[in-house]
């Protein structure tokens, strides 16, 4: 049992997490010391909670693509880990999923990141990861962020690949031109570096 595993089973038995074990669900978190990039993502879609695998969807697709990344490395915890801002599906609200739970992040997210020594690149996913990890005053829009992504390094900042982002990203095509390729190249680094 690696440490990442014991982390798992310590965050599905905390009391606050009882109703998501009496639905069966478990943690996803996925992480390895040896683990080169890390993603913040928002929290598992319903498909992601119900299979146990994170990013199991069309959102999954479009990251992976965005990364430059098969899903064979995706899935490789030596390489990526995935850590969301909550690790279980939090439900429906008017408009997608509901967001995280308050707290979630700050309560588990300090004890995540001990285990991930290696992590070489931090790719920001959403507005949710952005506001906790890129706090600025005054407060930048997600365009803003995402936009000025490469000045952030180690941390980079991108729209969520969900399709609900998909008018976002038409209004924004440098996005798709300019930013992802430099994604790509950092992702590419950040796995090849010693």
């Amino acid at each position: 049992m690696t440490a990442f595993d014991r982390f798992r089973d310590e965050v599905a038995a905390h009391p606050s997490n009882d109703w998501a074990r009496e639905l069966g669900y478990r943690p996803l978190v996925v992480g390895s010391e040896r683990s080169r990039v890390l993603i913040v993502s928002q929290a598992p879609g319903r498909r992601a909670q119900a299979s146990g695998i994170p990013f199991d969807d069309p959102s999954g697709e479009r990251l992976r693509r965005w990364l430059g990344v098969t899903d064979e490395e995706f899935y490789d915890a030596d390489r990526l880990a995935i850590v969301p801002m909550d690790f279980y599906y939090p439900g429906k609200a008017a408009s997608g999923d509901a967001p995280p739970r308050a707290g979630f992040a700050a309560q588990w997210h300090p004890r995540a990141f001990e285990l991930l020594p290696a992590v070489r690149l931090t790719v920001l996913v959403g507005a949710y990861a952005q506001r906790r990890y890129l706090p600025s005053r005054p407060a930048l829009t997600l365009t803003e962020t995402v936009r000025a992504a490469g000045t952030r390094l180690p941390y980079f900042p991108i729209v969520h690949p969900s399709p609900l982002t998909q008018g976002w990203r038409l209004r924004n095509p440098w996005f798709e031109t300019d930013t992802v390729p430099l994604l790509n190249r950092l992702v590419r680094e950040a796995l090849s570096a010693p």
